[in-house]
């Protein structure tokens, strides 16, 4: 039977990803012990105190059955008071919180509730694919803006790309601290976007996620802190990062009243909502964790990060020291640039044994680039190190262009 697919899935870009992950499988089956700073998968534990809660919580033949779809009461209110305490902004636990299965779930499910045929969507890029694949799935178009080219000049870039749009982008979706450029923003930032916003009347939906993995002194803001926010904007953060809960899959969004409500009726059909024991985990982290687990594991990754970026930079490969995220956004050594992101990432995966992600996996503006994740103790990162100078001392751009673009 030939099964004919739907318009949104053929309106998907190739899984760039996908090709990456099943050469690590092909070569991990061959017996090859692969450094792996793919993807962006923390690799540290939750914190006890949360691990302890949930074993608790799970013996309770109650907490198996189905959760609530928007997230249960006390875990809303810790939301809110997280937020107050942080970053002084105050929530209403009832209407302006909601629980999300991670930011990825989120994201997409905000979109459907948001965009339709005829609807676009404004994306800086590179972009996080989801932030992309969201819109695309929705049945929207997606207008993207340069996050590269402009540089010091994005604002002014993307206020001149929605004046010269017509219809007008219904939605602005932001992501700072950026995955998967790592550049960072401040407060003034998020009010020149909060007044365009209101002025424009266009939702903004600020992506969060590394709220809490920054260094070297930088704070990231978070956009409800910008008076009227909350008229035009959502945020999402997770639990994924600066709690190391990755697999638990839980996050929240936060801010516009109108918009949770939307978000809240599409999940009703969706979702069952989260593994009670989860959710009540989180309310630990949040209630108990929430000024010293974060910190504790962006010095992790800072310590990694500078053990990456001093290590590339001895061996010849200029990179500078981002100030947030779990990544390294590192351009391609000049000697090799010709050979594209892909096959060097695939070149790197062969024969120096580490796997890397493909700047064009984020769009065409990533071409040119890699990311790499902080997600190896210093050792391996040291051996990574190691087999990586090895494999570029004996091989230029020709030969990795011959062999790996294909």
């Amino acid at each position: 039977m030939n099964i004919e697919v739907s318009s949104r899935i053929k309106r998907l870009p190739p899984y760039i990803f996908g090709e990456i992950n099943a050469l690590k499988l092909k070569l991990r089956r061959e017996g090859k012990d692969i450094i792996d700073l793919g993807m962006g998968n923390p690799d540290k534990p939750a914190p006890k105190e949360v691990m302890a809660k949930a074993i608790e919580v799970i013996k309770d033949p109650k907490a198996h059955r189905y959760s609530a779809s928007k997230g249960i009461s006390h875990l809303l209110k810790e939301v809110a008071k997280f937020y107050n305490k942080k970053y002084g902004v105050e929530l209403n636990p009832d209407t302006e919180v909601i629980a999300t299965i991670g930011s990825k779930e989120g994201l997409s499910h905000l979109a459907l509730a948001l965009l339709g045929p005829g609807d676009s969507a404004l994306v800086p890029t590179p972009a996080f694919p989801i932030h992309i694949w969201s819109i695309i799935l929705a049945g929207a178009n997606v207008i993207t803006v340069s996050l590269e080219k402009s540089g010091e000049n994005f604002i002014d870039h993307l206020f001149k790309t929605y004046e010269i749009l017509w219809p007008k982008p219904k939605v602005l979706i932001l992501n700072f601290p950026h995955n998967p450029t790592t550049k960072v923003v401040d407060i003034e930032f998020f009010r020149l976007i909060i007044d365009f916003a209101l002025k424009k009347e266009i939702i903004v939906i600020q992506d969060f996620a590394y709220a809490d993995i920054v260094f070297d002194g930088y704070k990231a803001p978070s956009i409800l802190q910008v008076h009227r926010a909350k008229e035009v904007a959502v945020e999402f953060i997770t639990m994924s990062k600066s709690f190391s809960m990755a697999g638990w899959r839980i996050g929240f969004c936060v801010g516009n009243e109108e918009i949770i409500k939307a978000l809240s009726k599409i999940k009703g059909y969706y979702d069952y909502g989260i593994f009670t024991p989860i959710q009540v985990g989180g309310i630990i982290a949040l209630r108990e964790l929430w000024d010293k687990a974060p910190d504790e594991y962006a010095r992790i990754y800072q310590d990694r990060r500078d053990t990456l970026v001093e290590g590339l930079n001895k061996i010849g490969w200029e990179i500078q020291k981002p100030k947030a995220t779990m990544f390294l956004w590192a351009k391609i050594p000049e000697n090799f640039i010709k050979a594209g992101s892909l096959a060097f990432s695939k070149f790197l995966l062969e024969e120096a044994e580490v796997c890397v992600s493909p700047g064009i996996s984020f769009g065409e503006e990533g071409e040119g680039y890699l990311r790499i994740a902080l997600v190896e103790n210093e050792k391996r990162i040291k051996q990574a190190i190691r087999q990586i100078k090895k494999a570029l001392d004996k091989k230029d751009y020709k030969y990795v262009l011959e062999k790996y673009n294909k």
